[in-house]
Order: structure tokens, then C-alpha cells, then sequence
């Protein structure tokens, strides 16, 4: 039997009074023990935290920062295959796309450790004799909450630059991704160079832990990625404590395209778009908008490859669509197609859970294709998170812009045409953080990424995600001058 699953506090393995099991959702069968955290592990962990940040020199040494980023950069790059293989195991990944989020990992851990040396700050002499300088200082203990969905690189996404600014970090991990968790940790404390208490972090499969992080007034930083609802509920309890907060929360992706869009380089974009970590991706590219000398021909396409797409576990080399990630969340998604139908939607794929044969035993759900001419249905507004798809039809550009704009989300978009100036034109009046054009997905640790509208507040990634983490402090100082002869 496999040991239970521990947290990990002030350079130590914890455990909790009560333990839960861990499911693998390909096939409903319990694959380990874990302990599960909550309000008693993130008192622990920001008592650890806080101690470290103002006992130590972590926040005041750079160079010492840059070599522990680095170093765990190495870490998680001789566990790659250990990673791949427990991402697959319990969250349901296939394997290329569990290779896709745990090879984000090191670059990401790489670059901000170069941030730490390149940050040249800045000073001047206001006027003969008199300087002033701003200095970057770390916040104090940052809390970051990590959503199931895509656990390694969006705990790396947040703790990164978190590290980089100095601040030491409590981290509340999914219940959901225990064992996988468990190995994280491991990294954690094979990184030699990152002193006791820096990161701390814990499972928990309720949520009381980080709630109690959005609470305390010992965390003065939140890095939070998942829905808008918690994202809002969360911003309301930070603000007693003028708390800044750092959120990328829901999206509902369009994927807009042109009549002279290259079909063969888009439909198989659209289909990867929609089922990359099952459809169970905050950047799924859940809504085709058609224009309509097109539509026809994609309509026909995307039904032909969606009816025959492979699904099954990430044990088969063959899927090409996993497990989501339980029962419970294959049922959701199939009662949001429900009433999407009977308010009026067209199936064209009808999709749904699988419950007959071997795979029945899994949180396998066949994905859906729905046709739509209502905008406002909910199918279309409020993010699934699974893997349907939505078609609809546009006659003009301005059409177009409309209908992707008509939405309480504004994380991403993707915009096909061959045309040498309408996409960036499109992409200028798009609500959305993130546009690809002719592509889909491709995000670069030097460039910004996060939500306009109710999909988030500031940004991950790049240099503006470092704000979330640092206090500007400025300082002027006259010291004499040279007299004039």
C-alpha cells in the first residue's frame, strides 16, 4: 500500500487528522490516501512563512533567490516523467498534454529567476546633491491557491514570481490531485537551496485552508486562479484588509472565423482547442463563431471529427479525449447540454457521459457540438468547462466582434483569416487579454497573460505579475553639493 500523501510546512512532512481517498477518474478506483488539510495546516504554514520572511535573508538576497529558482528548475526537470505519469494517473490528462503543462514548468522557474538579476531598479539625481531612488520590496507571506485543473504549471504560474519578488509563500493544493501534490512537495524539499519555511504548502479538498488565507492579515498578497464566482467571493474578504490580489478566473474562448480562413490549419486547431485537458482549461476554446460563406463546410467538419474522436484513458496511446475529472463534473457538464438544448440549441454531436462498456466506470464524456442563433443562452455566457462546443454564424466583421464581446468574459480569443490586416484589426476591438491569430494556446513566460471583464484582475507571467508580490518604497537623501567656482 502506498503511504499516505503529508503536506509540506516549514521544511517538514505534516499530517492532519483526517484523511481522504484518491480517485483515479479514468476509472473510479482509489489509488492512494491523503491527508486532508484545511484551517489548522494554513495557520501552520503562515506561521512558518512569516517567520522566514522576517528571520531570514530570503527577501533581502537576490542572488540567493536566483540560485534556489534555478536549482528547482533542475528538480522538476529530473522528475519530468514521474510528473507526466501521476498528472496522467489522477487527473486524467493524456500524456502529451500532461508533457505539455510539466515541461512549462523549468522555463518558467528559469526566466524569473533572470527577472531577480536583471532588475536594475531605479535612482536619479532629482537636483544638484539631492537623490532619490525606489526600492522593490517584498509584501510578506503570499498566499497562492491552485486550482485541480492544471496543478504543476499553475502552481509554478503564481509561485515563481512570488519567490523572484521575496515574499515566502503558503500554497493551498486540490484534494483532487493529492498523490501528484505529494510529488510536488518532494521537489520541494530536494531543492537544497531553498531554506525551511519559504514555500509551504498543503492539500485540502474543502477549501477552509484557503479561506482562512483570504482571512488572515499575516497574508497581504493572494494569487488565485479559477472561477469568477470564488474569484469574487474571495476579493470581498480580502478587501476588509485591503489585501492585492492577483485573480485569472473563468473564460468562454471565441474562436472567430473568416470566410478566407485556411480550414485545414483551423479545424484542427479548433478541435485541440476544445479538447486539451479535457475541455477542463479556463482558455478551452468553447465557442466557434462561423462567418457564412464558410459555415456550411466547417459545420460539416467539425461534426465529421468530433463524431469519431477517440476517447479513453491516458493509458491508451491511442485517446485522444480523457476522463474529466469525476462523475459529479461529467454530470454538470451534460445538465448545462440539456438545457442548452431544450432553450433551443441544435445538436449536431450530441456527446455525453459514457455509460455502458468498460469505460463506464470512468468520468468519460463524448464531446458535444451545438448548434446556436440565441447569444444569450447559457451555454454560450457561462463557461462548461468540459468539452462542448458551440457554432455560430456571422455575416460582417463588426458581426463578429459583437458577439465575442457579448460575454461577462474577456480571457482569451483566437481569430482565422488570411486576410494581411483584418486580423489584427479584429484583435484591437476584441475584449480579451490574450488574442492568437492563426493559432491557438501559445503563451510565453516574457508576455503577460490574464482577463479583462469578469475573467480577472491584473496579470500572470511577464513582469506585470511581479507587482502582485512587491511594495515600491522611495527614498531621497541630500548629501551635499559641489559649489559652483
Amino acid at each position: 500500500m502506498k503511504p499516505t500523501a503529508l503536506h509540506w510546512i516549514n521544511g517538514a512532512w505534516a499530517d492532519s487528522p483526517t484523511h481522504a481517498d484518491s480517485i483515479d477518474p479514468a476509472t473510479g478506483e482509489t489509488i492512494g490516501r491523503y491527508a486532508d488539510g484545511g484551517e489548522t495546516e494554513a495557520e501552520a504554514a503562515i506561521a512558518a512563512a512569516k517567520e522566514t520572511f522576517h528571520g531570514t535573508s530570503w527577501k533581502d538576497d537576490r542572488l540567493r533567490r536566483a540560485r534556489a529558482l534555478n536549482e528547482m528548475a533542475h528538480v522538476f526537470q529530473d522528475h519530468t516523467d514521474e510528473l507526466v505519469d501521476a498528472l496522467a494517473l489522477e487527473n486524467g490528462k493524456l500524456k502529451p498534454h500532461a508533457l505539455f503543462e510539466v515541461e512549462m514548468v523549468p522555463p518558467k522557474l528559469r526566466y524569473y529567476a533572470s527577472v531577480i538579476r536583471t532588475d536594475y531598479g531605479r535612482a536619479m539625481e532629482v537636483r544638484p546633491g539631492t537623490f532619490s531612488m525606489v526600492l522593490k520590496q517584498a509584501r510578506g507571506v503570499a498566499g497562492i491557491v491552485v486550482p485541480w485543473n492544471s496543478p504543476v504549471v499553475l502552481l509554478i504560474r503564481s509561485l515563481a514570481p512570488a519567490l523572484a519578488a521575496g515574499t515566502t509563500a503558503v500554497v493551498a493544493m486540490p484534494g483532487q490531485t493529492a498523490q501528484l501534490n505529494s510529488l510536488i512537495y518532494r521537489i520541494f524539499s530536494e531543492t537544497r537551496s531553498l531554506p525551511p519555511g519559504v514555500v509551504n504548502a498543503f492539500t485540502e479538498l474543502h477549501g477552509n485552508g484557503a479561506r482562512h488565507l483570504m482571512a488572515s492579515t499575516d497574508v497581504p498578497c493572494i494569487s488565485y486562479t479559477g472561477s469568477t464566482k470564488v474569484g469574487r467571493a474571495i476579493s470581498a474578504t480580502g478587501a476588509e484588509h485591503l489585501k492585492r490580489f492577483g485573480l485569472e478566473l473563468g473564460g468562454k474562448t471565441p474562436m472567430i472565423v473568416f470566410d478566407d480562413a485556411d480550414l485545414d490549419a483551423a479545424v484542427p486547431a479548433l478541435v485541440t482547442a476544445l479538447t486539451v485537458f479535457n475541455g477542463q482549461f479556463c482558455m478551452t476554446g468553447s465557442r466557434v463563431l462561423a462567418q457564412r460563406g464558410i459555415a456550411d463546410i466547417l459545420r460539416e467538419r467539425l461534426t465529421e471529427r468530433l463524431e469519431n474522436l477517440r476517447v479513453g484513458p491516458a493509458a491508451d496511446p491511442a485517446s485522444e479525449l480523457g476522463p474529466v475529472i469525476d462523475k459529479a463534473g461529467a454530470e454538470r457538464i451534460d445538465q448545462a447540454v440539456q438545457a442548452a438544448i431544450a432553450a433551443g440549441a441544435k445538436p449536431l454531436v450530441r456527446g455525453g457521459p459514457i455509460t455502458e462498456g468498460p469505460l463506464a466506470k470512468g468520468a468519460f464524456y463524448r464531446p458535444s457540438l451545438l448548434e446556436v442563433t440565441d447569444n444569450s443562452l447559457d451555454i454560450v455566457q457561462q463557461e462548461t468547462f468540459g468539452p462542448v462546443l458551440t457554432l455560430q454564424t456571422f455575416d460582417t466583421e463588426a458581426e463578429a466582434v459583437g458577439l465575442a464581446n457579448d460575454n461577462q468574459y474577456g480571457l482569451a480569443a483566437s481569430i482565422w483569416s488570411r486576410d494581411i490586416d483584418r486580423p489584427l484589426r479584429v484583435a484591437r476591438d476584441v475584449d480579451a487579454g490574450t488574442v492568437w491569430i492563426n493559432d491557438w494556446a501559445k503563451v510565453y513566460d516574457e508576455f503577460e497573460e490574464g482577463g479583462f471583464k469578469q475573467s480577472g484582475l491584473g496579470r500572470m507571467n511577464g513582469l506585470a505579475v511581479m507587482d502582485d508580490f512587491l511594495e515600491y518604497k522611495h527614498i531621497t537623501i541630500t548629501s551635499g553639493t559641489i559649489q559652483d567656482p
